[in-house]
């Protein structure tokens, strides 16, 4: 029997499992024929989803010997919210709050790519420069192949240096110092590949990351990220090394063997905290989750945060494929193929329905965790767990796939630009008479030589003979600023138009398409 309240049948847990599952997925086929909502009801929607998220994260806790967990949703960039469940020390049987300090291991990545961001902007480096500019020991480090170029910052930030994954390894590094890197340096790194031709995740490559911001900035990796990227955000109780803890907010690491909790030695910070050495809470993790997902959608807003909103999105681009899975499978049972790839110490996913996640796993001697953000729909979560290895991104997974299918979310709506508005209400007055179209001046110039009026007038005629006569039109749906759809209302149906503009200053209509709508 372990820490939490076991359900003593696995063959009910498993029944409900696909009960729960098979509810959802018939709340998702009804969530896409749902109508648009407001943000108030948005945010009530997921708020009372809340029960559901807590009911989720305690049955994958009990299945996999979580001692205890924390997790948090994000929503609009703010807390919405979080929980904890079990102990985060077990012997003193504290409870695990979101005000827990949890080693968030390679979770720490996508804040040292952040610190090169910070330091681009400033003027100090570039993503391209070659990696032995600020590392004066790589230059004259042999390569795998004579014609292997050198490594550069970026492949540092994707994994795409050449080095071998080397988690076992690099796991046990954390309180190695700066020498000690210098000195692996020196003595030659075994490559796997040349840089830049595939991905292989490589836990070196973040610690010459970690020691690039140090020498570029003139202070301790650690000292530059607290002061650039913590501190403007607020993340006052983020730190690196566990002695500097509260005691009784501190989570120690545990991993299940013999069937009971053995307590893991925790590690003192070193040069590869730029890998995984970061200690934070739901609480601080939230503000850092939060701005993230400021960057989306873009906008003329004022910047407040420690980089560049284009620099965020930057790093959160696919800039090296990893993967195709044809056959993904969610937590819910369903289908849906998956592409993956890595940004800047981040993770970038979408699935065939055009859903794009980005984020980042955790795993260390003691802890498992994960962050991940849907841009989309403006929401993230957060989930840390002090057992060895714990796999949080499968749990994850499932509770943002529950949120959208109980709260009936959809993508946040696209401002529709003044052009889009333009363009609709010149189409609007056209149609479906087409009438001195060829004078109105709001075409491009290839639109009547590829389907000349005739053509396109016929088409149309054939779709009001079966929708009636127009009796008005809808608001435009954006796609982008120059691309998107509304219907024309009929007597007997509607008629979805589609038009997207050309890249001229005022835009004109380049394209046009009609068809029935659904």
């Amino acid at each position: 029997m372990g820490l939490f309240k076991f359900i003593r049948s696995p063959n009910l847990t498993g029944l409900m499992l696909r009960l729960t599952f098979t509810f959802l997925l018939l709340l998702t086929s009804l969530a896409m024929q749902a109508q648009p909502i407001s943000s108030a009801e948005r945010i009530e929607k997921i708020k009372a989803t809340l029960p559901v998220i807590e009911k989720l994260y305690k049955e994958y806790a009990e299945k996999n010997h979580f001692p205890g967990l924390a997790f948090g949703l994000v929503v609009d960039g703010k807390l919405l919210l979080s929980g904890g469940q079990g102990f985060s020390e077990i012997a003193t049987s504290t409870k695990a709050t979101p005000q827990s300090l949890f080693r968030i291991a390679s979770m720490s990545k996508s804040v040292t790519a952040m610190g090169i961001m910070a330091l681009k902007k400033e003027g100090k480096l570039r993503i391209d420069d070659p990696a032995y500019l600020y590392i004066p020991e790589l230059k004259n480090m042999p390569g795998l192949t004579k014609d292997a170029p050198p490594i550069t910052i970026r492949h540092l930030l994707t994994h795409a240096a050449g080095f071998p994954e080397d988690n076992p390894w690099g796991d046990r590094q954390l309180d190695t110092n700066d020498e000690d890197l210098i000195n692996l340096i020196k003595k030659g790194i075994s490559f796997s590949n040349v840089p830049g031709v595939t991905y292989e995740y490589a836990n070196l490559g973040f610690a010459m990351l970690g020691k690039i911001i140090g020498n570029v900035s003139g202070k301790p990796y650690q000292q530059y990220i607290n002061e650039t990227i913590f501190k403007p955000l607020g993340m006052n109780s983020t730190i690196w090394e566990y002695t500097e803890a509260p005691k009784p907010l501190l989570a120690h690491g545990y991993r299940y063997e013999d069937d009971v909790w053995k307590e893991e030695e925790l590690e003192h910070d070193g040069t590869y905290g730029a890998m995984g050495g970061l200690i934070t809470s739901i609480d601080d993790f939230s503000k850092y989750v939060g701005f993230h997902l400021s960057a989306w959608p873009p906008s003329s807003a004022p910047e407040t945060g420690p980089i560049l909103r284009s620099d965020v999105r930057e790093m959160q681009m696919p800039w090296n494929f990893n993967s195709i899975m044809g056959n993904f499978k969610y937590p819910s049972g369903r289908i849906c193929a998956m592409t993956t790839a890595y940004g800047y110490g981040l993770r970038w996913s979408r699935d065939c329905e055009g859903r794009t996640g980005i984020g980042h796993t955790g795993g260390l001697p003691g802890f498992g965790s994960q962050w991940q953000i849907l841009p989309e729909y403006g929401i993230g979560i957060i989930a840390h767990a002090n057992r060895t290895y714990a796999g949080m991104a499968t749990i994850n997974t499932a509770v943002l796939d529950t949120i959208i299918a109980l709260a009936g979310l959809k993508p946040l709506p696209i401002g529709v630009s003044n052009i889009l508005k333009q363009r609709k209400q010149e189409l609007v007055k056209l149609l479906p008479d087409w009438k001195n179209v060829e004078q109105s001046g709001i075409f491009a110039e290839n639109f009547f030589p590829d389907r000349s009026v005739l053509h396109r007038k016929k088409e149309l005629d054939v779709l009001l003979a079966k929708t009636g006569a127009i009796t008005g039109s809808t608001d435009m749906m954006a796609e982008n600023q120059l691309r998107g759809t509304f219907l024309l209302k009929g007597s007997n149906g509607d008629i979805k138009v589609y038009f997207t503009l050309s890249p001229e200053n005022p835009a004109l209509i380049q394209q046009l398409d009609f068809s029935l709508a659904k």
